[in-house]
């Protein structure tokens, strides 16, 4: 097992791990990504509302961004942190490998970033899994432009349900809410649903109807929604609402503990700056705003990795300091007199 020495150990290459990176290595602070290859928004065909590279693939986005951090200097490790632990001031971190016959290796760094992100736990509905990124959508700012005045559901699991009807509303006249498991809307909620002109269906959804493929292999279109009595209403798109769990394990392995979130879901919590309240342990991205879109999380990444290296610089000047204090050793008098003496030295200048 081979062994890397660094600065800082970013677990997670999306868009705030890599832009972390980037930032530290323009510092020229020695750091690691390890990254396991599962960018939460792998499904979708492209990253919205992110200026400059609005529509990108997101696959397209992180390869980007992996050239941009090791152009200067940064490492990106393919594989996945199974472990964490303190040791002395620092961390030791276990990487598994990405596949199968790679090699396990192992780092050890000053500071930890924690930017592996979330995991979306959808609704239990058949067909739900099979379209999601596609017709099945959560976010009507990551894809509610992409299903504009189309049939769009809203499939109720809970009280953000009525959320989501106003909003993909504003992007469709043809929205209609499936009440499913959600609770009953309140006087106030009728009323404007009503005005609005959105339908509301009641009884449960059993299943997503889906088409084929155009092609042999290919990938799944939304047909419809069924209820438990067989009723079928065609649609063009249905928005979900999943909870949002972050991967914290190695978070709770160091002694931490993810909150609950008050729309539901658990993150690891951190201050605006992305320290947590275990000494040098930071976290950026999903893992910890469980709402932050491609850009938001980006930012997050730059403002961690910026405040990282400012806590390295203090550390690292404190430590100078305290080296400079130390009592005056002989060997120490002997290199600075050979740096005063310089080509003097015995008499020989």
């Amino acid at each position: 097992m081979t062994s890397t020495t660094c600065d800082v150990a970013v677990v997670g290459g999306g868009p705030a791990g890599l832009s972390a990176a980037v930032t530290l290595a323009r510092s020229l602070r020695s750091v690691v990504v390890v990254d396991a290859g599962e960018p939460r928004n792998a499904p979708a065909e492209g990253a919205h509302n992110l200026l400059g590279r609005e529509g990108i693939a997101p696959r397209d986005l992180l390869a980007a961004g992996r050239r941009e951090a090791t152009s200067y200097g940064a490492e990106v490790r393919d594989g996945r942190v199974v472990a964490v632990r303190r040791d002395g001031d620092g961390f030791v971190l276990d990487v598994a490998p990405a596949g199968a016959g790679g090699e396990a290796t192992t780092l050890r760094a000053r500071r930890v970033l924690l930017a592996a992100g979330l995991v979306d736990e959808l609704p239990d509905v058949p067909g739900v899994r099979e379209l999601w990124g596609h017709d099945v959508v959560h976010c009507p700012y990551c894809h509610g432009y992409e299903v504009r005045g189309r049939r769009v559901g809203v499939l109720g699991t809970g009280p953000a349900a009525m959320h989501q009807v106003l909003l993909f509303r504003q992007l469709s006249d043809d929205v209609t809410l499936f009440l499913h498991t959600a609770p009953e809307p309140d006087d106030a909620a009728w009323e404007q649903l009503a005005a609005l002109g959105v339908t509301v269906v009641e009884g449960t959804v059993e299943r997503l109807a889906l088409e084929p493929g155009a092609e042999e292999g290919g990938r799944p279109s939304l047909a419809g929604v069924v209820l438990d009595d067989g009723t079928t209403f065609p649609l063009d798109a249905v928005a979900v609402a999943p909870r949002f769990v972050a991967r914290g394990e190695l978070f709770e392995q160091l002694g931490g503990a993810l909150e609950e979130h008050p729309m539901g879901g658990r993150f690891v919590p951190a201050d605006p700056r992305g320290a947590t309240a275990l000494p040098g342990v930071w976290a950026a991205g999903n893992t910890s705003d469980l709402s932050a879109m491609v850009g938001a999380s980006a930012a997050a990444g730059v403002l961690a990795g910026a405040q990282l290296n400012a806590e390295l610089a203090a550390e690292d000047a404190a430590r100078a300091a305290e080296r400079r204090r130390a009592p005056f050793s002989a060997r120490a008098e002997a290199e600075v007199a050979a740096l005063v003496a310089g080509a003097s030295a015995h008499g020989l200048g």
